[in-house]
């Protein structure tokens, strides 16, 4: 079996913050019927050393960015893992990427630099008598991971793929620190690493790698274009034949609501009611004539959220209700606990429980996911999966997974949620609007969410279009 090492800063369910870990935690599966073994690199954070079973020391490094570290080879969750246990980088208690104040670690630069810098050596000099056919890098945090093997004995060996899970974030240092990241002065250019006077270790895999790849057809060409691209929009036409959109998919065994322990197990509509009660009881909700909507986000601008308060009195006078999960900003956070305290329809849990989104999909009428930008989108999958119809903004992976409910998908009998462009108040109002008068019909409202439910949302179709492209880069050795 040819093997990929994936080198990621989460993975689910050991470490999570976002999308990126469920995508990485789930690849591994959903490649090895594709003849493809994952072998998964990430930091030694306390909850991945305490999961790791039998670890085995494969590689030493005596000075890894400010200090000594191993690798560890093991499993934990199902996953083949590869874990760089370097305490003087990992061991912190907290967020993996932020610190007690909030703010980003200060030498977060030089923990995920080593991630890269590690990644490069495994995949060129092999680890366990295997030698990978191809090092796939994940965001930001492995984007120097191509920059290094370019330039390590053996590494023109290895294919390398980099994809970008979300644009926005670039992991930017200054140029002060290219000795200590082990980055060579000559790649210090407008056509390397360099990114206005700073390091990027973004834009230093987009270059480098031999391939690209994003989470969404859509998303990929939204990257070309300035009003997404964030400032790399040129990198990528310059590379647009090395980009290549693959959609996320999701466990269909861990997201199953006909055998989800977290609810009252259904395989049709109609099973929902007795879930839908019960997130009403568990949020403090009345019911009411209209959709019962959930919202399960990070709390940001990104996400639409500071739009969709400005619409909330358009559900409230349609007798809908809405139970929100997330966190972040504080504004937000602060915005929307006064919204709840104002609009008895409305109930907010700041912070995130994984089971209580279980509880939520199979519970909602419809699921709202707003965002100004989505490279691909998770929530939407998981509320297609459970019959909760998605209200989404037409962009990234929400307009390639979501079938606008307009008069002629609904003829056709494919229809599977409602859509609204351009992200701005006034059509999320008209969404809402639409969503409510399609939920006063029942039998419509019915339609919608079974049509939901048969909807693909696993990695059936992704995982052969991954294949092929491990195969292409891959094809080299």
């Amino acid at each position: 079996m040819k093997t990929v090492l994936s080198v990621a800063s989460e993975v689910a369910p050991l470490i999570k913050t976002g999308g990126l870990a469920d995508v990485t935690g789930a690849l591994p599966g959903a490649m090895r019927p594709e003849g493809w073994r994952l072998v998964t690199l990430l930091p030694g954070y306390p909850a991945v050393m305490k999961a790791l079973k039998s670890p085995r020391v494969v590689r030493r490094e005596r000075a890894c960015f400010g200090g000594g570290a191993q690798v560890l080879a093991g499993r934990a969750a199902g996953l083949d893992l590869l874990v760089l246990d370097a305490p003087h980088l990992y061991e912190r208690a907290g967020s993996i990427y932020l610190g007690p104040d909030g703010k980003d670690w200060p030498d977060n630069a030089e923990r995920f630099a080593a991630l890269s810098w590690v990644a490069a050596r495994l995949a060129a000099e092999g680890f366990e008598d295997v030698k990978p056919q191809v090092l796939h890098a994940h965001d930001w945090q492995g984007g120097l991971a191509p920059v290094y093997l370019g330039a390590m004995k053996g590494g023109r060996d290895v294919g390398t793929l980099l994809t970008v899970h979300n644009i926005a974030f670039h992991g930017l240092a200054p140029a002060s620190k290219l000795a200590a990241l082990k980055l060579p002065k000559d790649g210090f250019t407008p056509d390397g690493f360099e990114y206005w006077g700073k390091i990027s270790a973004l834009k230093g895999g987009l270059i480098a790698a031999d391939r690209i790849s994003t989470v969404s057809p859509t998303y990929a060409r939204e990257l070309m274009t300035p009003e997404f691209g964030m400032g790399l929009d040129g990198v990528l036409r310059q590379r647009a034949g090395d980009l290549t959109g693959i959609l996320n998919g999701i466990d269909e065994d861990l997201w199953n609501p006909a055998a989800d322990p977290e609810i009252v197990p259904y395989r049709t509509p109609a099973g929902k009611a007795k879930n839908r009660r019960a997130l009403l009881r568990e949020f403090g909700l009345e019911d009411g004539a209209g959709p019962l909507c959930v919202v399960v986000s990070r709390l940001t601008e990104q996400k639409g959220l500071d739009l969709l308060l400005g619409a909330l009195d358009v559900l409230a006078a349609r007798g809908g209700r809405l139970a929100l999960l997330g966190s972040g900003s504080p504004d937000l956070e602060t915005a929307w606990r006064e919204a709840a305290a104002r609009l008895p329809g409305v109930a907010v849990r700041i912070g995130y429980d994984e089971a209580l989104a279980h509880r939520m999909m199979g519970g909602a009428d419809a699921i709202l996911v707003p965002s100004r930008f989505e490279p691909c989108g998770l929530t939407q999958l998981y509320g297609l999966r459970y019959g909760a119809v998605p209200l989404v903004a037409d962009t990234g992976g929400l307009a390639d997974t979501v079938i606008d409910a307009n008069a002629a998908a609904m003829a056709m009998g494919v229809a599977t949620g409602v859509k609204f462009a351009p992200v701005e108040a006034d059509p999320l109002r008209f969404a809402l609007s639409r969503l409510c008068d399609l939920h006063a019909d029942r039998k419509t409202f019915t339609t919608l969410q079974r049509n939901a439910m048969k909807q693909p949302v696993g990695w059936a179709a992704s995982a052969p279009q991954y294949a092929a492209l491990y195969d292409r880069i891959g094809g080299r050795v």
